[in-house]
């Protein structure tokens, strides 16, 4: 049994591949469509495409999970039924939910499919976590990015659920499934239609010797030439309060629990999970081939290799977010 199983994303079919070659226990994807909380132009699979990574996944022995994590309109529920429907005729190990209708089509229609609870969900308690075990049988919940270790391990006790958590990728301005900045701004909602600053409504404009980002009609920041930039989402936009501008939700700085993983394990962590379809196929195969090694590595009991992934965080600087809470 390996230490801690090693969930990473594939955001094409490409990545999927570059992913099982680095070393990961399992995948996880989504249909090109708004199912999924990462609906961008030249991402995510169609349903052949899908059967053949989860084939080819298989032949390797890693698993194939489906984020269909998205919330429908009301009376537009048919795309997330026929998505659940094109996931279990793929043979995906599990599928990935936050809607409480979806989860009730899938408890009732694709029973023998496995239900995880997404972090879009927000349950981030033992009450919330029990209902979704208790009324939709969910056996794994992926945890908000708002708990201390110390809080993770409380909550593995009491829920006695598998429990995946983020280990590297975007901080997050820890209201997952709750944000609505980005469809103020651009009208696409991310919660519905899975797109937080949609790249068709990005823009950047050279202005006197700086580079200012927008989204929308919106201006998020200004760069000076060299200086290191976020992608403009809302939360890591810089804002002018009391005459200073500051990063007022969250700076451009990446998670990276690699040094933690110990600790992770001790409170009871059944996988890890890395953030990022949205990136490159290098990124990928870099960020899932340094913590195979570091797994490993630790399973064995020794110390894993240095290694910095300091070149694949926004911003090129670290944190731990919420699981050591230096805020306190």
């Amino acid at each position: 049994m390996r230490y801690l199983e090693l969930v990473c994303p594939a955001g094409t079919p490409a990545a999927l591949r570059a992913a099982v070659e680095a070393g990961a226990d399992t995948v996880y994807c989504g249909f090109r469509d708004c199912t999924n909380a990462r609906n961008y132009p030249g991402l995510n699979f169609d349903a052949s495409e899908l059967a053949e990574g989860v084939r080819y996944a298989h032949e390797r022995g890693c698993k194939v999970l489906v984020a269909i994590n998205t919330f429908p309109p009301a009376g537009k529920q048919r795309p997330w039924h026929h998505a659940l429907e094109q996931a279990a005729a793929a043979g995906a190990d599990a599928v990935i939910l936050a809607d409480l209708g979806v989860l009730d089509y899938a408890t009732r229609h694709h029973s023998q499919l496995r239900r995880h609870l997404s972090v879009q969900a927000s349950a981030a308690n033992a009450p919330s976590i029990a209902f979704y075990r208790d009324c939709f049988d969910v056996r794994r919940v992926v945890l908000p990015r708002v708990l201390s270790v110390t809080e993770v391990a409380a909550l593995v006790e009491e829920t006695g659920l598998e429990t995946e958590v983020f280990a590297f990728g975007s901080v997050g301005p820890m209201s997952e499934g709750r944000c609505f900045l980005s469809s103020y701004m651009t009208g696409l909602s991310p919660t519905s239609e899975g797109a937080c600053a949609p790249a068709s409504h990005v823009a950047y404009i050279d202005r006197d010797g700086e580079i200012l980002s927008r989204l929308g009609t919106t201006t998020l920041n200004a760069f000076a030439r060299g200086e290191p930039a976020a992608y403009p989402t809302p939360c890591k936009g810089r804002y002018v309060t009391l005459g200073r501008a500051s990063y007022l939700f969250e700076e451009p700085v990446g998670l990276n629990a690699i040094a933690i993983l110990p600790a992770l394990k001790a409170a009871g962590v059944t996988a890890l999970k890395i953030e990022g379809r949205q990136r490159s196929r290098a990124y990928v195969a870099q960020v899932v081939a340094t913590f195979r090694q570091a797994l490993d590595a630790l399973a064995r009991g020794e110390q894993p290799p240095t290694a910095t992934l300091g070149g694949e965080t926004e911003g090129g600087r670290e944190t731990f977010g919420a699981y050591q809470k230096g805020w306190r």
